[in-house]
């Protein structure tokens, strides 16, 4: 028997990009799909402490995944519901996890929350106290930076078994394609190439520059399905307060992921940037050392072998809304 057999499951934000995913692994690892129940929006809204107490009642863990989250644009449209509704989901959530007896409670963080000026890179989860966060995506980071400090107080009072796990940047099938307020920069940029070149524009308009104050301004990005390993092997063997990161270890200059994505999706126009709009944090990478002596974890999908799936899914989903 595997540790999750026979186990009852809350996975909050089940239904969404990350969520599929997390339940295959939780199957995998012996699991029943008919002991994971995912709490669908509006239904049950879990900024509500009295919906969060019935959707944890009889559970024995959770996994928070749920989160009002968003590209850069999102995160300056929605600066103030951004930190609200993704602090109360996790601060009631947990609350009432505690109180109801639940054994393991796996919050989800985010890359966000790290310095805007890092003192070293990649980043190691220390530095997450070294500074303030960029400040398009402060009040987002902040609010789940409170969950870790929220999980580790519970731990310390309570002898609560909170963990708090931090994915890079995430990026596959079935991201804010056709929600382009909420897309991050993979799902933007293909969608503008695969439009582009389907429609004949000679064109593409991306965003900024790609350099701050001079140097390339690069990110590290995680394939959803290893994400998902990740999460799902913390929530089996990791028990300890210290954050711990989940990333692929590697970064690519935003010049240069442009180039692979319009290569990969074969537009052949013009590139053109839009200087008004932001080129948010320099520099994302994340030391992903802790969570392999810990559990293990090793990111396994090429990013250019999880782009091409990303860019298939797309082209696919495309299609079918064109046919409706």
């Amino acid at each position: 028997m595997g540790f999750f057999t026979g186990k009852k499951i809350l996975l909050t934000g089940g239904a969404g990009f990350l969520g599929g995913p997390v339940v295959d692994r939780l199957v995998e690892r012996g699991a029943d799909t008919k002991n994971i129940f995912i709490p669908d929006y509006p239904e049950y809204d879990l900024r509500n402490p009295e919906t969060c107490a019935e959707t944890v009642a009889g559970r024995e863990i959770v996994i928070h995944l749920a989160a009002n989250a968003g590209g850069i644009g999102w995160n300056r449209q929605h600066p103030g519901a951004l930190f609200y509704d993704n602090a109360v989901m996790g601060i009631h959530l947990m609350e009432e996890s505690r109180k109801a007896g639940v054994k393991k409670f796996v919050q989800i963080g985010t890359v966000c929350a790290y310095p805007f000026q890092p003192p070293r890179m990649p980043f190691k989860e220390d530095d997450l106290w070294e500074g303030y966060p960029e400040p398009t995506n402060a009040p987002y980071g902040i609010a789940k930076k409170v969950l870790m400090v929220m999980a580790q107080a519970y731990r310390q009072e309570y002898g609560f078994n909170a963990i708090y796990v931090l994915p890079v940047n995430l990026y596959g099938p079935r991201d804010h394609f056709f929600e382009p307020e909420k897309s991050h920069v993979i799902p933007a940029l293909i969608q503008k190439f695969v439009d582009a070149r389907e429609t004949g524009e000679k064109q593409v308009t991306v965003w900024g520059s790609g350099f701050y104050k001079g140097v390339p301004v690069s990110r590290e990005f995680l394939y959803l399905n290893d994400a998902a390993e990740g999460i799902v092997l913390a929530t089996e063997l990791y028990n300890k307060p210290d954050p711990v990161n989940i990333g692929a270890g590697k970064e690519i200059p935003i010049n240069d992921l442009i180039e692979l994505i319009r290569r990969l999706t074969g537009f052949q126009g013009e590139v053109v940037r839009d200087l008004t709009r932001p080129d948010g944090q320099p520099r994302r990478c994340l030391d992903t050392t802790r969570a392999r002596e810990e559990f293990g974890f090793v990111a396994r999908t090429s990013f250019e072998e999880g782009l091409r799936k990303t860019i298939e899914w797309y082209e696919n989903a495309r299609r079918k809304k064109g046919a409706k």
